[in-house]
């Protein structure tokens, strides 16, 4: 991890490309760059399908939509613990708290509908 300057931002990351003086620790490094920003790419995607899961799940928690939304989640979770980006325990965990989070919403606007 690269040291922060004194305003506590970090430097950019060209500044430390002479850092290693070996060949192979320098392809080390692009290659983990490489890999660090993929990574990052995909997180954030996982995250935002599952919040726009969540969110369609508020509006109306019985939709074509909610369930698409869901579906996509799901998979994006399943991808990225197949890639090894998370850990295939986290993915299972992750869409274990994500239905019941639905569940808990459907029963919600179920019970709001009856009364």
């Amino acid at each position: 991890m690269p040291p922060a300057t004194l305003t506590g931002f970090p430097l950019p990351v060209e500044w430390f490309k002479t850092v290693a003086n070996i060949k192979s620790q320098i392809k080390r490094n692009r290659q983990n760059e490489k890999r660090r920003l993929r990574n990052k790419s995909a997180k954030s995607e996982m995250k935002t399908r599952i919040k726009r899961a969540l969110r369609d799940a508020h509006t109306d928690a019985t939709t074509d939509q909610t369930v698409e939304s869901l579906r996509a989640a799901v998979k994006r979770l399943d991808k990225a613990a197949s890639q090894g980006i998370i850990h295939k325990n986290q993915a299972s965990n992750r869409k274990s708290a994500l239905m019941a989070q639905v569940a808990a919403l459907q029963v919600a606007a179920a019970a709001s509908e009856e009364a």
